[in-house]
């Protein structure tokens, strides 16, 4: 394992390179937490949560521990835990997914636009669909870009176990698309 040197950084002065650290990895631990939470405005105060709880955690460690830390999936995993911990104290059913929609180039038109926001509703619909198991393996691995190995590390399972839920949340996604689709097919011979 090649060292990091915002570890580095960070085992030397938690302070000063405490705010690369979040610049670098906002989006991945909003995005864990809004998988797990389902809401923004709630997903946001909990990455802001998985960020204070990551601060605490550097400035208890010891130098070297900081500098052996893989930081993608240390803090994915604080954020995964403040989420459910979250969830449990809310006691609430999650909602379907509201991350933010793609930003369409300039290019596109009216029509391409609402075609592709109506497919980005459909996929969150999809996955918010799955069992959490598979939904959060399939998001943190193709939303959040996550490594096998960082999404074995984050979600506290082996990596085989890891790579099995991922496979069976694709082929159960896939099999929504597909039943969806034939349902889309059938409503519009239907209709004609």
């Amino acid at each position: 394992m090649t060292p990091d040197p915002l570890c580095d950084r960070l085992a030397t002065d938690v302070d000063e390179a405490f705010p690369e650290l979040v610049v670098a990895n906002q989006d991945l631990v909003f995005g864990v937490a809004l998988r797990v939470v389902r809401d923004a405005h709630t997903a946001e105060d909990v990455a802001q949560e998985a960020f204070v709880r990551a601060y605490r955690a550097l400035r208890r460690y010891p130098d070297q521990q900081v500098r052996e830390l893989r930081l993608r999936p240390w803090l994915a995993r604080i954020a995964l835990n403040a989420a459910r911990n979250e969830v449990r104290a809310r006691h609430s059913h999650l909602d379907i997914d509201e991350t933010a929609a793609t930003v369409a180039e300039q290019s596109d038109g009216p029509l391409r636009l609402a075609e592709r926001n109506d497919e980005q509703r459909m996929w969150r619909r999809l996955l918010a669909q799955l069992p959490d198991r598979y939904r959060l393996a399939v998001a943190l691995r193709y939303i959040d870009d996550l490594s096998y190995p960082e999404l074995a590390e984050t979600l506290g399972r082996p990596l085989g176990t890891v790579k099995s839920d991922v496979h069976r949340g694709t082929a159960l996604l896939r099999a929504a698309y597909d039943a969806e689709q034939r349902a889309q097919g059938g409503a519009q011979e239907a209709a004609s």
